[in-house]
């Protein structure tokens, strides 16, 4: 996929650097894992918005031609935040549309950002279908979450950046909802970097894909369907999946939470529970590294309610 290629997600971040944070990595010992290598964290939690989906955002919206209408987007919340970050800072209007699990605190995130948000649906399939005849009746612009091109090659700038920032990590470990993060960083690096998926098993769409051979609907629950909860995983990185994931991490709803409550007690790291998902299959050792393997774990979202972050410190 030529628009995928490295040349191409490089001109991306050239493109959008001036408008994204550089987030920073932290590197934290191996051994609250069980082993002896450190691991490294690329917090993109602390990435404007929120999440990572601000630079999808951003390189779906610069350099081209907006119409009068504005953007539109569809989001379980981040993606949503994203946009309507990036068309803030480009005095664009944006339109999103949420569904009823989204979090109150992503929605009052996406207002503060002067968004126009419609809360309809109950998972975000429904959303989209709202947003897909919005954008039919007032001819907005689309900025998918995950299924174009443009918002893959903003996501895989992610990947290029942390392999500037540690050259030496062999391994990945990415929380995938609907996929546009995981094929973004599948498409930097074509299988020179071991990447492992990971899943909530309530919300496990790039699980059913690869078992079945093709994208898959199923139905999102669980503690981080807001962020991964998406009904399939996109058809652009599907195979960009199947090539260069190595395979999937199934991980429970209470190792999230217990992995949202060891990163604010020990890093004082505020995550939502899928910015703590990769997280999770390390402290949980669904995933054991191998001796010497050198890990990289993407902190990908911190929009999360305080006061259920400290529900779950106190429970």
């Amino acid at each position: 996929m030529s628009d995928l290629s490295q040349e191409n997600i490089r001109a991306a971040y050239e493109r959008i650097q001036p408008f994204i944070r550089k987030t920073p990595v932290m590197e934290i010992s191996g051994g609250t894992f069980h082993h002896d290598t450190p691991i490294t964290l690329k917090l993109e939690c602390l990435q404007h918005a929120g999440s990572f989906k601000a630079r999808g955002a951003f390189n779906g919206l610069i350099g081209n031609e907006v119409p009068e209408a504005g953007v539109v987007a569809a989001s379980g919340g981040n993606h949503g935040a994203a946009v309507a970050y990036a068309a803030h800072t480009l005095s664009l209007p944006a339109n999103i549309f949420v569904p009823e699990i989204s979090s109150p605190a992503k929605i009052a995130l996406i207002k503060r950002l002067g968004a126009n948000v419609t809360v309809t649906g109950a998972r975000y399939a429904d959303a989209l279908a709202a947003s897909e005849a919005f954008q039919r009746q007032r001819g907005a612009m689309t900025i998918h979450a995950y299924d174009q091109i443009s918002t893959l090659q903003g996501q895989a700038t992610l990947a290029l950046e942390l392999e500037e920032q540690a050259p030496e990590l062999d391994t990945l470990l990415v929380a995938v909802g609907g996929g546009g993060l995981v094929g973004g960083v599948a498409a930097w690096h074509r299988g020179k970097t071991k990447i492992i998926a990971v899943e909530p098993e309530t919300s496990c769409a790039l699980h059913a894909a690869l078992e079945a051979g093709e994208p898959v609907r199923v139905h999102p629950e669980g503690v981080a369907a807001d962020s991964l909860g998406a009904a399939s995983v996109g058809g652009l990185m599907f195979p960009l999946a199947q090539d260069h994931v190595d395979h999937v991490a199934l991980v429970k709803d209470a190792a999230i939470s217990a992995a949202q409550v060891w990163c604010w007690q020990n890093l004082r790291l505020a995550t939502e529970p899928g910015g703590a998902a990769a997280l999770a299959a390390l402290l949980t050792q669904t995933y054991i590294p191998q001796p010497g393997e050198k890990i990289g774990v993407i902190m990908c979202g911190s929009n999360v309610e305080l006061a259920k972050l400290a529900e779950l410190e106190s429970s």
